[in-house]
């Protein structure tokens, strides 16, 4: 029985392919930031203020892949378990900046240790060139299917 040309072979698929490849390495996050009390999108929120400070709860959101409801709940976890600060009032229009403190940047730390160990592992077997190479690849995937330059 041959395969429909209209449909798609999941045995040749990019896309099949990216996403065993995504889900594989959240699992494998996960399980390297659970004994650290976080999830991945708790992760991502404090590298992406680390890395960009003073992000939106909607500019934190995007960047997390999460929506801007979660964001805030996951905000406000942090603010009360002194890993973020809030300002009280907007500097301009109505958004919030937020910022690590010091324990956020010292849980940071410890989970970008552990993330990068996964991330080492998962490219263990790539030259550094098949790894700039995978990253060109990738970034013109995202372009063509965002239109983003």
């Amino acid at each position: 029985m041959s395969q429909d040309p209209s449909r798609i072979d999941l045995t040749t698929s990019l896309g099949y392919l990216l996403k065993e490849t995504s889900a594989a390495l959240r699992a494998s996050m996960e399980a390297v930031l659970r004994p650290l009390g976080m999830s991945v999108t708790h992760y991502s929120c404090l590298e992406l203020l680390a890395q960009r400070p003073g992000l939106s709860n909607s500019d934190l959101a995007r960047g997390a892949f999460v929506s801007r409801q979660a964001m805030n709940v996951l905000l406000q976890a942090l603010a009360e378990d002194g890993i973020i600060a809030r300002a009280e009032h907007a500097v301009a229009g109505r958004a919030l900046p937020t910022a690590l403190t010091d324990s956020g940047r010292a849980q940071l730390a410890r989970a970008s240790a552990a993330v990068k160990g996964v991330e080492e592992r998962m490219s263990a077997d790539l030259t550094p060139g098949e790894q700039d190479q995978l990253r060109n690849l990738l970034s013109r995937c995202v372009t063509a299917l965002t239109g983003a330059s």
